[in-house]
């Protein structure tokens, strides 16, 4: 089997070291879902790229909902 690891590995992870779910199971440092956590090494960049959209859509949808000056 041969892989291309350049492929998996050229997206890096959204991580920002502040790792608390809450009770949707989304990362609050982050804004992935447990599931995207647990894959993550396995996507391919196009999957990594689709999530980080999503991190940056569940981060605007958090801020928007913050009193002003919170966020």
């Amino acid at each position: 089997m041969n892989v291309d690891h350049k492929e998996t590995m050229l997206v890096a992870s959204p991580c920002v070291r502040n790792c608390c779910l809450n009770a949707a199971d989304i990362c609050i440092g982050c804004f992935r879902h447990i599931e995207e956590i647990l894959a993550w090494t396995s996507y391919k960049n196009d999957e990594k790229k689709a999530v980080i959209t999503l991190c940056g859509q569940r981060r605007t949808a958090v801020q928007e909902k913050l009193p002003e000056g919170k966020g």
